[in-house]
């Protein structure tokens, strides 16, 4: 299949699955052409199946706001008609799945019929897509989508009570690429770490307030007077100052490393014992993923998809939002006990296998031929 993918070239979590998930279809044999303004970060290797086309976006002294939608809207159509697409996937509602319908629109008139798979996030639907202005919007576009995706049941669940949906969603989970994300002997990095053979707590995130960094610091705060340990915090945004200034506060600053962004993410969580997440929101904990694959347990709030992912007792636990103190309890009990300890990462990898990319990748696969015969049906 030829297929269009049209994402965020972030690190936020829809480009990171959007992008991994067009390395692992190229490396299948599919053409995969992604269209963005910018080479999503993770698109970290060439290969003869995968293109990047940049979407140039003018700036004219009439906008306060550069048009990026219309820019990408040609963009689409230009690409498809000439790279002669099968199926476009758009990943987020706003604005990537109203501009494929925008696009689809104009291909109609050459006689070209595009289906479009939209697939929903999070922050999509939880946050911009719940503010009135853009309601009508993402309705429309949801509905007018050939195919429509989720990341967890729970998000779905949450589409379906926000918005007045008249066709099926299909639940399709993030995934892991084991080849990339698995344990791997950084000794000598815990020692720089842990020189005094510490646990090592970790947090990764895009520092924004539904984060809750400021909880991670707390919860470290209280692990740390019981049980020496370090916490590593990786990321960058708006909330990282107050962390940092939580850290010195509490003092713990000697004990909290902020690394900001960071590429090989494997390689640290392959130091860390325990990783933590009192997320206000997440539609699924792409994040927690990544670190159970690295086994390495995980401490989340019980919100959004996170009870799909991580099974309490086993390959972690969850704690209600901003239970500071249940959450730096469940955390000494693991890190307590070597056994335990070993236990909880060997559960964790165990349910992160569940998620391998060579599980999830067919799911898309047979997802993008049904949508392709449906269309070809009209």
């Amino acid at each position: 299949m030829k297929i269009g993918i049209v994402c965020y070239p972030t690190f936020g979590g829809s480009g990171v699955v959007a992008t991994e998930l067009g390395k692992a279809l190229a490396s299948n044999g599919h053409e995969i052409h992604f269209i963005t303004y910018s080479q999503p970060a993770r698109l970290d290797f060439f290969s003869e199946n995968l293109y990047y086309h940049e979407v140039a976006v003018a700036q004219y002294p009439l906008f306060d706001f550069s048009p990026y939608e219309s820019a990408l809207a040609s963009k689409l159509v230009d690409v498809v008609r000439f790279e002669k697409l099968d199926v476009l996937h758009v990943h987020y509602a706003i604005p990537h799945a109203s501009v494929a319908y925008l696009a689809k629109q104009i291909l109609a008139t050459h006689g070209i019929y595009i289906p479009v798979v939209t697939t929903l996030h999070g922050t999509d639907i939880t946050l911009v897509g719940k503010d009135k202005s853009f309601s009508p919007v993402v309705t429309f576009s949801i509905n007018q989508s050939d195919g429509v995706t989720t990341v967890s049941e729970n998000l779905k669940e949450q589409t379906l009570a926000s918005f007045d949906i008249t066709r099926d969603i299909q639940v399709i989970p993030n995934f892991i690429d084991f080849t990339r994300f698995h344990n791997k002997s950084k000794e000598h990095f815990k020692r720089a770490i842990a020189p005094g053979n510490e646990r090592v707590l970790m947090h990764t995130s895009n520092f924004r307030k539904v984060k809750n960094t400021g909880d991670v610091i707390r919860i470290f705060h209280q692990v740390n007077q019981v049980l020496p340990s370090k916490l590593l915090m990786v990321g960058d945004g708006p909330e990282r100052r107050n962390a940092e200034e939580l850290a010195r506060q509490l003092g713990i600053s000697h004990d909290v490393r902020f690394l900001g962004k960071q590429d090989a993410i494997e390689e640290i969580l392959s130091v860390s014992d325990l990783f933590l997440m009192p997320s206000s929101s997440e539609s699924f904990g792409l994040a927690a993923l990544e670190a159970m694959a690295c086994s390495v347990p995980v401490i989340s709030s019980n919100t959004g998809g996170l009870p799909e992912l991580n099974i309490q007792g086993e390959s972690g636990f969850l704690s209600d939002v901003g239970d500071v103190d249940d959450m730096a309890k469940k955390a000494l009990y693991i890190l307590e006990d070597c056994d335990r300890l070993t236990k909880f990462k060997n559960a964790a990898y165990l349910r992160a296998k569940e998620f391998d990319i060579a599980n999830i990748l067919p799911l898309y696969e047979r997802y993008y031929e049904s949508v392709i015969a449906e269309a070809k049906k009209a």
